[in-house]
């Protein structure tokens, strides 16, 4: 019988989540592709995976999905990696160059614009270089490694989970486990829920493997993982989730909000 497939983004933060499936029990069980968050959802729309870590605002948009409970790429506070990187304050921003991997990034941030910030910029996705992004516009919406690595010097920059945290109260749910419902998702609960556990448990292994490869400090891959990001799905996190969802619905980024079908 074939490995489940499953699609995975290829940043930091989902290490965690899979370091069962790389190092731990559930090694061999499952095939990983890993990719970026708008192709994991691709892949997952398609049916090309069984399961995918994807962006929580593409759950709204796949027909017939659903999420693996208890698990999901949150933060409570500051998250580090979603970073809008601005020339200019907030209030004097009228154009955003954002990252055309991202997809909950780009919806936080014209919600925070028409909700929070009460102004109308225009967006445009392009390639994920920070400073070619701010040639070309006042900011620039940069996510995942690229964010969190980032050494340039800008004026302004605005960390969006914090953002969030700071107009809501709420933490901001930034990815899902989400699968088609006629996969029997709940099969595979289990092995994700101890896989996630046992990379948890193993952080000082993953900081000293990927602190060198992404020329990070051991100490500063360690405190992202334990404190900047949250893998739980908790009440808190899945009351969060649901604020964005209404309030995407209302800025039209989506046509209507689906309540969370659970696995």
């Amino acid at each position: 019988m074939a490995a489940p497939k499953v699609s995975v983004v290829q940043y930091l933060n989902t290490v965690p989540l899979i370091w069962g499936m790389l190092r731990g029990e559930q090694q061999g069980k499952y095939e990983l592709a890993f990719t970026t968050p708008a192709r994991c959802a691709d892949a997952v729309r398609q049916r090309n995976a069984d399961l995918g870590i994807i962006p929580s605002i593409e759950y709204q948009r796949i027909d017939g999905a659903q999420v693996l409970a208890g698990i999901s790429i949150a933060s409570k506070g500051e998250v580090k990696s979603v970073l809008l990187l601005s020339k200019v304050p907030v209030e004097k921003i009228k154009n955003v160059a954002v990252d055309n991997s991202s997809r909950s990034s780009s919806a936080l941030l014209r919600i925070l614009f028409r909700k929070f910030y009460k102004r109308m910029v225009n967006i445009t996705p392009t390639v994920p270089k920070p400073a070619e992004m701010l040639k070309r516009a006042d900011a620039a919406l940069v996510i995942g490694d690229p964010a969190l690595i980032y050494e340039g010097r800008v004026p302004e920059v605005y960390d969006l989970a914090a953002e969030w945290k700071k107009f809501t109260g709420l933490p901001f749910v930034f990815a899902l486990w989400v699968g088609h419902e006629d996969a029997k998702l709940s099969n595979y609960r289990k092995d994700f829920e101890d896989s996630r556990d046992y990379g948890l448990a193993h952080v000082d292994d993953i900081a000293a493997e990927y602190a060198p490869k992404l020329n990070m400090k051991v100490e500063g891959v360690k405190v992202y993982l334990t404190q900047n990001i949250d893998y739980s799905l908790d009440e808190e996190n899945r009351n969060g989730l649901r604020l964005f969802y209404k309030l995407a619905r209302e800025a039209g980024i989506i046509p209507v909000e689906k309540d969370l079908n659970f696995a």
